[in-house]
């Protein structure tokens, strides 16, 4: 084999071998959901980005949720994230593709009328000093201390 040719059988090889996959990312997730302005559910997630969520909420004995959640997190830059959204209450279902950053809270009108379905989203990474600290926070409350999350 001549020198240029070993060359550009090496390029192309190198470009065709797979790169390993970046790891995935641990993930909280703060939802509040509110149907007609009545809080709902306070659903506090623990996730992964590459891996789909699903929550359902249903009472004892109950024939239908009192809410159903899908969330499908992705990584989207340096700190941001691309989440997928499903929400389904009785009588009302809404979804969103959104991306927020690491600590942002973002809230979100879903559904077909105004009010209708509110839902309000922290995400933040696990390993992250906010979320230490936000942990720290609630064990604090849960001792005694009044608040909420």
């Amino acid at each position: 084999m001549r020198p240029l040719a070993l060359i550009c059988l090496l390029s192309f090889t190198a470009c065709a071998t797979p790169q390993p996959s970046a790891p995935s990312e641990r993930l909280y997730f703060a939802l509040e959901l509110r149907h007609d302005g009545r809080l709902v559910g306070r659903p506090k997630l623990l996730g992964e980005t590459g891996k789909r969520i699903r929550v359902e909420k249903r009472g004892p004995g109950a024939a239908q949720p009192d809410y159903e959640l899908a969330l499908a997190p992705s990584e989207s830059g340096p700190g941001g994230f691309a989440l997928d959204l499903d929400v389904a209450l009785p009588g009302t279902e809404g979804h969103s593709t959104l991306h927020l950053l690491h600590g942002e809270e973002r809230k979100l009108e879903l559904g077909k009328h105004p009010g209708e379905l509110q839902v309000v989203l922290l995400v933040m990474k696990v390993d992250s000093p906010e979320f230490q600290a936000l942990m720290s926070l609630a064990g604090s409350r849960g001792r005694g201390q009044t608040g909420s999350i």
